[in-house]
């Protein structure tokens, strides 16, 4: 599951209903406006999800659109949005977080109890438990949709969501020293992060919706980075580039794995190689391409490759001398990996677990 846009933007009044739209307003207390929109001469729920639903049991929230499927994803969206920012997650950490769970998180850590339905549903774009309840078609081009979550379910749901996540961490950095302070032991704290995240927003839920006891004494992601920086503090990591430019390459990479924590130099259980070839085109105006591919590779486990490879093909701006056409490609292919690279490491070590 992709992560969508937390705050979906309204569609806007009809000039048509304007006048009927601030009449309703004037009598609704403004949130139920900003989430329903109103509808002339349909069911109440149109104009306000609460004249069908009850605050007290449910979080509702009305969607419209130009079809019943646009209709039901715009009311999921509000009703996120009903939560605002604290139940927001970073895509990236949605996808690392999908990826395990859908997976069963194996081999290092085991299997986790997760359900089916958690187990496809991490993201919080559309909540776990979060139904439809009623559509309406105005006739006119326009469907109206309100999606409802019930108090009662979805305490029950995250709080068993946060309960398996905490299992799963304890897992996770549940090892010896030696299993530590390794790359494993790395992408193991570093996943751990991830889950913590995931569970700060599941617990941010619960006490909107009126359980804030079950959110204490949560772990945030940080102290989990902070332990997983203190790790890379003992481990080192040598770079081997061939066929580099001035070490513009092996500096990029070496900047990526520093920024993390990592030592680079000197000899090393951890060894990364990369390779790169070269090849032009062009007569009067000369053009390098750059294929490259980086393996992180550990010689204590007889040269096993920790992460999947890194690579990319680029082709540089021309130049009129084959030299100058290298320097460019080359100049490109180190803005490339100082961009990305650091973040790829980073998501790649915390996976890293799964691929054994």
């Amino acid at each position: 599951m992709k992560y969508i846009n937390f705050l979906y933007k309204q569609s806007g009044w009809r000039l048509t209903g304007m006048s009927l739209a601030l009449v309703i307003c004037a009598s609704l207390a403004f949130s139920s406006c900003a989430s329903s929109g109103g509808a002339s001469g349909g069911p109440n729920w149109t104009r306000n999800p609460y004249n069908k639903y009850n605050k007290k049991t449910d979080v509702a929230a009305v969607g419209t659109g130009n079809n019943r499927q646009d209709a039901e994803k715009k009311a999921f969206g509000n009703l996120v949005a009903v939560f605002g920012q604290s139940i927001k997650v970073n895509e990236k950490l949605i996808e690392s977080y999908q990826e395990a769970v859908k997976g069963g998180v194996t081999s290092s850590i085991g299997k986790t109890s997760y359900d089916s339905t958690i187990s496809t549903a991490a993201g919080m774009d559309s909540l776990v438990g979060a139904e439809i309840g009623e559509v309406w078609d105005d006739g006119k081009g326009t469907v109206y949709a309100v999606a409802v979550l019930n108090k009662e379910k979805a305490i029950q749901t995250y709080s068993n969501m946060i309960k398996s996540n905490k299992e799963m961490i304890d897992k996770l950095v549940n090892m010896s020293d030696k299993e530590k302070y390794t790359l494993d032991g790395f992408g193991r704290y570093q996943f751990a992060a991830i889950v913590a995240d995931m569970n700060i927003s599941y617990g941010n839920l619960l006490s909107q919706i009126g359980a804030p006891k079950l959110a204490q004494g949560l772990k945030k992601g940080n102290d989990y980075r902070i332990e997983a920086t203190n790790i890379t503090k003992d481990i080192p990591v040598t770079i081997k580039v061939n066929k580099d430019r001035d070490g513009r390459i092996a500096g990029a990479f070496a900047k990526a794995f520093t920024e993390l924590g990592f030592k680079v130099g000197g000899n090393s259980r951890y060894v990364f190689n990369v390779n790169i070839v070269i090849t032009s085109t062009g007569s009067q105006v000369k053009k390098a391409k750059i294929k490259l591919t980086a393996n992180l590779t550990d010689t204590g486990q007889k040269g096993r490759t920790v992460m999947p490879p890194y690579t990319f093909d680029l082709t540089g701006e021309g130049d009129f001398t084959q030299s100058g056409a290298e320097d460019l490609a080359f100049r490109d292919a180190e803005k490339k990996i100082n961009k990305e690279y650091k973040q790829e490491l980073s998501n790649g070590l915390s996976r890293m677990y799964q691929t054994k």
